[in-house]
């Protein structure tokens, strides 16, 4: 395949590049196959996950590493069977998976729980069926399969499509999965990066009540402004379990601390309510006592990401509603410092890439 563009990114060559060590250089790509599409990345929003692989911080990452999978770009070339109907020219988007076994016998691919399945593909960092490695946004060009690359709605801006493609869809998922909507009262731990996020969709979905849980009132301004109806402060108020006992129904937790008071947040919870989380700790989470699930009939779960379908629902759902997350978009080639500010807790709430080659900031 002939083609007159190069594939360079912001390389982590070991743990030391989430200092501000990120090198640019050229990398390989997956081998071009029909169904696959490469994309002139514009915007590439930070993650809390890049944090976490750069530094080796889910275990040993295989460097070299382009990170970055909350991308959005023009596809540039396109495949004979290619999916979804995208065509050379559009602005499309991938998150954080790339690929899955897509086999007719695979239980989790063939009920459209892609981001489940065994042989999930991350967008970078792993290995595509082909065996080649997988590099991510941080990058001027992206290569992958077309099953998970979206068209991005006109009503959506790509600075603030590219954070929905992994922080958006991580919390639009399990408040869909759980029944959030109208007759639900929901509550979001963590005021960050998905947690703001997290409080918009609830309020997007037409829940009846949300509610922000943190450590302090420090962001609770911005939590009302983000569709906050009530605040929990949770070292502010030594009762706050009990004072806010049975109250909710669904309750996302979006921290990556491991130190989770989740017997409190347990207490909260109406009979039958669910707690699931989504941030991922690099440490174990602490014990609770059973009792706290057998009494109310409540329970813990997990969510990955979100399917396909999920993450289209989740644009469609933005350009109708308006969904705006809070974005400080940064120039590509200050990467180094953006992703020690973003290490800093400096973000309010997500920065987004923008690739000046390819796109006016």
């Amino acid at each position: 395949m002939s083609k007159d563009y190069t594939f360079q990114g912001w390389m982590g060559l070991d743990a030391s590049s989430v200092d501000g060590n990120l090198k640019f250089q050229t990398f390989e790509p997956k081998t071009f196959q029909e169904t696959d599409i490469d994309i002139k990345v514009t915007h590439c929003g930070i993650c809390g996950s890049d944090i976490h692989t750069l530094r080796s911080g889910w275990g040993k990452t295989n460097y070299p590493c382009c990170v970055g999978h909350e991308i959005v770009g023009t596809a540039v070339n396109v495949g004979s069977k290619v999916e979804n109907g995208i065509k050379v020219g559009d602005r499309v988007g991938v998150g954080a998976q790339s690929d899955s076994c897509l086999k007719p016998d695979c239980w989790e691919c063939s009920s459209g729980m892609e981001n489940h399945c065994a042989s999930m593909v991350g967008t970078y960092g792993s290995k595509h069926k082909t065996g080649d490695k997988s590099y991510g946004g941080y990058a001027d060009y992206w290569r992958g399969p077309s099953h998970f690359v979206f068209k991005i709605p006109d009503a959506i801006s790509s600075e603030a499509a590219a954070p929905m493609l992994c922080g958006g869809i991580t919390v639009y998922s399990p408040l869909k999965n759980n029944g959030a909507g109208p007759g639900k009262k929901v509550g979001i731990v963590g005021i960050g990066g998905l947690g703001h996020f997290g409080l918009l969709y609830a309020k997007a979905l037409g829940v009846d009540e949300v509610v922000a849980i943190s450590r302090s009132s420090v962001k609770k301004s911005d939590a009302k402004a983000l569709g906050a109806d009530k605040f929990i402060a949770t070292n502010e108020d030594k009762g706050w379990a009990s004072h806010n006992a049975r109250s909710l129904d669904i309750i996302v937790s979006t921290v990556s601390s491991p130190d989770l008071p989740i017997a409190g947040y347990l207490q909260l919870l109406r009979t039958a309510g669910v707690l699931i989380q989504v941030g991922l700790p690099e440490d174990a989470i602490p014990g609770f006592s059973a009792a706290a699930l057998i009494q109310k009939g409540v329970k813990i779960g997990g969510s990955c990401i979100g399917s396909p379908e999920e993450i289209r629902q989740m644009l469609n759902l933005s350009a109708k509603k308006g969904v705006k997350p809070w974005i400080e978009t940064r120039p590509m080639k200050q990467v180094n410092q953006v992703v020690q500010d973003f290490v800093a807790n400096k973000a309010r709430y997500r920065y987004t890439l923008v690739n000046e080659k390819h796109a006016k900031i």
